[in-house]
């Protein structure tokens, strides 16, 4: 008994030789073919993984007789560079269909405005957007919920400064966020 566990031991030390170094008829394109797709798997996995940045939004709103000011300050914090950004302006009353927007800008819809940061370089001097819109008709106050659309694909774990709702009296005051 002890013999044929001995053979069977030196058999299968034997195939897994023989399998290893490639001899055999075919055995060596066998095991080349079974590598090549986990390295090509680990090249992919290592291109998909996300930047991490912490991008920010900051400024004030302000509303007097139906007009909408902001100022829009978006930077990063880091640690990873972002390429570029979309900060989403959304409004709780609908805007004038006439609006002069900024080449930076455009409509989201009829309470939505989506504006381009550009560059986001980690502790770089914030990026600034100034808007003039105005409201349809005269509304006595409003709500400006203010985050970041897009961020070139980074992961931000702190949205805290990113992601602001701001009530905005129509007393011609600045209001910040």
């Amino acid at each position: 008994m002890q013999v044929m566990r001995r053979s069977l031991i030196v058999v299968s030390v034997a195939a897994v030789v023989v399998l290893a170094t490639g001899a055999g008829a075919g055995a060596g394109t066998a095991v080349r073919a079974e590598a090549a797709p986990a390295a090509e798997a680990v090249e992919v996995a290592e291109a998909d993984v996300a930047v991490e940045a912490d991008v920010a939004h900051h400024g004030y709103a302000w509303l007097w007789d139906g007009r909408i000011g902001v100022w829009a300050e978006s930077s990063n914090d880091g640690p990873g560079q972002v390429a570029d950004a979309t900060v989403r302006l959304a409004f709780s009353v609908p805007l004038s269909s006439r609006l002069q927007l900024p080449p930076s800008c455009l409509r989201g819809g009829d309470r939505v405005v989506l504006c381009r940061t550009g560059a986001l370089p980690v502790g770089g001097r914030p990026k600034g957007i100034s808007l003039d819109l105005r409201a349809l008709g005269k509304p006595d106050e409003l709500v400006m919920a203010v985050s970041t659309a897009w961020s070139d694909g980074a992961v931000d774990r702190n949205r805290a400064n990113d992601e602001h709702r701001v009530l905005v009296l129509a007393t011609a005051d600045g209001y910040v966020f």
